[in-house]
């Protein structure tokens, strides 16, 4: 047997995806018909092609391609249940899915619209997948109309604060660090905080330890979403590492936008050799070609780790997700169980 079909049978957990960049290149085409939307690729070929980025800004317009076509509730139920399918033939049984409100607002979709079609497309994936899903929904932190900053924060912020009955676990942040540090976002995680929702900003991807610094100590984050970039301060690390703070990394993203220029110059084994809370997701799968099970293969593939790095860093996952305290525990009882049969099938 191989480590390869070991990896692709084990339970994960998926803690740093976007909904928006998970969307399957057929689908954007079939949404497009659909809608009526011009897409900038006459088919599947020509629309992967796109997928080669010049810098994160060029990435972020394909990313927003996607999301002009989506129009009625009914696209987004169909996008859930796209990703679930993905996600349960990899045997991911918990997502924690990023979505950001305040780009489909802008795009003139009502809030009813696209929550009502994210509700009923989770509660279809976890009745046909068993795969249970939950939503970080985020502040977009530097847009190309800068007045629009602070209005569309308040609005994802409410928005999140309204769903947190309803799936919705915490507030993120996300887009370009450039000229958008943390500290500028402190009062609306406040707010989700002070609500009840959980903490996870984007931080030490495009920017470098300051960011994570400042999403620590002003945004209050309780995990950081990439985080590879602490690398960078030894300080740092030992207080990541001291203060159990999870890092949800995403390798093949780092690389395809630039943040490492190939696996070998990534810092991953470093910080698993600290002794950080690292899991790996896949951020925006189709747009970087790659899958749950691929990313975990990149531990023993790319990194020179072993099985006992694969397994630390699945359940690091499930202990760092915003589960309540019986799930978690439950997935964590039910993973283990899972992983020590496998290793007597597949390895």
């Amino acid at each position: 047997m191989s480590i390869e079909s070991y990896v692709r049978a084990i339970p994960k957990a998926e803690l740093h995806v976007h909904l928006e960049g998970a969307i399957q290149p057929s689908t954007v085409f079939t949404l497009a018909e659909r809608n009526h939307v011009e897409l900038p690729a006459h088919d599947e070929i020509a629309l992967r092609r796109l997928f080669t980025y010049r810098d994160f800004d060029h990435f972020i317009e394909i990313f927003l391609m996607a999301i002009r076509c989506l129009k009625t509730a009914e696209d987004y139920e169909l996008i859930v249940y796209e990703f679930g399918a993905e996600m349960a033939r990899h045997n991911v049984r918990y997502a924690e899915v990023t979505f950001t409100p305040s780009t489909h607002h802008r795009f003139g979709i009502s809030q009813d619209a696209y929550f009502s079609g994210l509700q009923r497309g989770r509660s279809r994936v976890h009745a046909d997948f068993g795969v249970t899903i939950n939503w970080i929904f985020n502040i977009v932190r530097r847009w190309s109309d800068a007045g629009l900053t602070e209005p569309m924060a308040d609005y994802a912020t409410r928005v999140a604060i309204e769903g947190k009955d309803d799936g919705v676990v915490a507030l993120g942040l996300a887009g370009s660090e450039k000229g958008a540090p943390p500290e500028r976002f402190g009062r609306w995680f406040e707010q989700a905080r002070t609500a009840g929702l959980h903490s996870v900003p984007h931080a030490g991807e495009m920017a470098g330890p300051e960011s994570i610094r400042g999403a620590l100590h002003t945004l209050g984050a309780e995990r950081i979403a990439h985080g590879v970039r602490a690398i960078e301060d030894a300080r740092l690390v030992e207080y990541l590492v001291k203060e159990r703070i999870p890092l949800d990394i995403t390798p093949t993203s780092n690389v395809r936008l630039g943040v490492y220029p190939n696996y070998e110059t990534h810092p991953l084994p470093q910080l698993y050799a600290a002794g950080a809370n690292i899991n790996v997701s896949t951020d925006d799968p189709p747009l970087f070609n790659t899958t749950p099970s691929d990313e975990l293969l990149l531990l023993v593939t790319r990194f020179n780790l072993d099985v006992t790095a694969i397994d630390q860093v699945v359940l690091n996952a499930v202990r760092s997700s915003f589960l309540s305290e019986t799930q978690r525990s439950n997935l964590e009882t039910s993973c283990q169980e899972e992983l020590a049969m496998l290793k007597a099938v597949h390895l």
